[in-house]
């Protein structure tokens, strides 16, 4: 069974899904206001958390961007009534790993659900067969203890920017277009959301480059997108 926590106000949409969930063996934690629901999602842990944007006392931008600030990477799907591109925007960039705009039917919605939660156990399988410590320079990444080290020093990193970090630096000096980039790593497209692998791009090379105007590591590919250096060994 997998443990879902559901931070909505709207009683009747989360009776629904509470229906719903458990045809597909998923417990569901329920919670109507922002400050109930960051209380739990950070006392707990859940295997997902459906998070509406537009909450009493707190909102779900507010509530995503405090877990990924406390390092809680758990999968959140973002519910909102707006529809406004900048909403989409804001969630994926605060760390959310999907976006649902309501009223959205509840077949979609599943399959949602199943999508984060079979990426989420694909991660974890091939973490557990990709054992292989790879390393560039001063830079390293243990993909089972999902831990990078720059001069032997812990760089903290997302899910996402470990993940990109991982898929470079395992593919060496092979380039990769946003949409390669999105369809990758975040499991879907995201058709008109490259900026969204900009953004990440550009967080993890703060974490990792020395020096941001003369990248060392991830390097731009004009006119078709990134690629990690082949020249360091």
């Amino acid at each position: 069974m997998k443990n879902i926590l559901m931070i909505e106000d709207d009683v009747s949409i989360v009776e629904l899904v509470a229906i719903h969930l458990k045809d597909i063996y998923c417990n569901l934690t329920k919670a109507h206001t922002g400050t109930e629901g960051l209380n739990l999602a950070t006392k707990n842990k859940y295997d997902m958390i459906i998070l509406d944007v537009m909450l009493p006392e707190m909102d779900g931008i507010e509530i995503c961007r405090r877990l990924r600030a406390a390092k809680i990477f758990t999968p959140i799907l973002m519910l909102t009534a707006r529809s406004e591109e900048i909403d989409k925007i804001i969630g994926l960039e605060t760390g959310a790993d999907d976006y649902l705009t309501k009223p959205f039917s509840i077949r979609e919605f599943i399959a949602r659900i199943k999508a984060i939660l079979r990426r989420t156990e694909m991660v974890k399988s091939e973490n557990e067969i990709a054992e292989e410590i790879i390393t560039s320079g001063s830079l390293v990444i243990d993909p089972v203890k999902r831990k990078v080290t720059l001069e032997g020093n812990k760089v903290e990193l997302t899910p996402k920017e470990f993940d990109l970090l991982y898929l470079f630096m395992s593919n060496p000096g092979k380039n990769y277009s946003r949409e390669n980039l999105l369809n990758i790593v975040w499991g879907y497209e995201f058709s008109g959301y490259e900026h969204t692998v900009n953004s990440h791009i550009n967080r993890l090379r703060t974490k990792i480059e020395a020096d941001l105007t003369t990248p060392k590591y991830i390097l731009t590919t004009w006119g078709i997108g990134y690629r990690f250096t082949d020249e360091i060994n």
